[in-house]
């Protein structure tokens, strides 16, 4: 049996920002208990403690809020690598801690990571062009921020590969296994989650770096 809706007091006009982050907060809660998919924008409504069509003045459909909840997941992924970028030297010390800010930023925010990266959006596959695709924009940007870093490896010759974007792909693809298994999985008898997270980035570093 599902847990009861919990409604949020009706709350005064005129907070424009904080109003729509509410929204997104309510809406994003609402999908990992119930799934994307068996949530309306009533529901939505209520638990953001706005009527239904006081929602539609900040998202126009269910898809632009979805579509929001990603950019701002994938936001707060390029914010993490811009920061990791500031002191960053090309070696293998900082190819470590490229791996990790993409690990610790699913971990740390399962929620927005199942939306933004493990959910299908539309069953008709038309979610993209509905939206506008700035939900796939704002995912290029964050891949974007991370393949200038293997790139800057790639250019001092420590990676194995000579193709940046392909391993950033590659190690993409990987990091992303991890870290969808973690959250989706958490039942899984997995071992100390500190020690496969270290073994997997000496995994993925031997395979992508050269020795040394």
């Amino acid at each position: 049996m599902k847990a009861p809706l919990v409604r949020s007091p009706r709350k005064a006009k005129g907070q424009g920002g904080e109003r729509r982050e509410e929204i997104l907060d309510a809406a994003l809660s609402l999908f990992t208990r119930d799934g994307l998919h068996a949530v309306s924008t009533r529901q939505i409504a209520e638990a953001a403690g706005i009527s239904q069509p006081a929602l539609y003045a900040y998202f126009a459909t269910k898809d632009d809020l979805i579509a929001d909840l990603c950019v701002r997941a994938f936001a707060t992924l390029s914010a993490r690598m811009a920061a990791a970028k500031a002191d960053w030297t090309p070696s293998q010390a900082c190819f470590d801690k490229a791996m990790r800010v993409y690990i610790d930023f699913g971990l740390e925010n399962p929620d927005a990571y199942r939306v933004a990266f493990m959910i299908e959006k539309s069953h008709d596959g038309t979610f993209l062009a509905r939206t506008g695709g700035r939900a796939m924009q704002a995912g290029v940007e964050a891949f974007g921020a991370f393949l200038g870093m293997v790139a800057d490896l790639q250019a001092h010759g420590l990676t194995l590969d000579d193709d940046p974007e392909r391993l950033t792909q590659t190690l993409w693809a990987a990091l992303h296994g991890l870290v969808s298994l973690l959250v989706a999985r958490p039942e899984f008898p997995w071992v100390e989650r500190e020690s496969l997270i270290a073994a997997h980035i000496a995994m993925l570093r031997r395979g992508a770096l050269r020795p040394g």
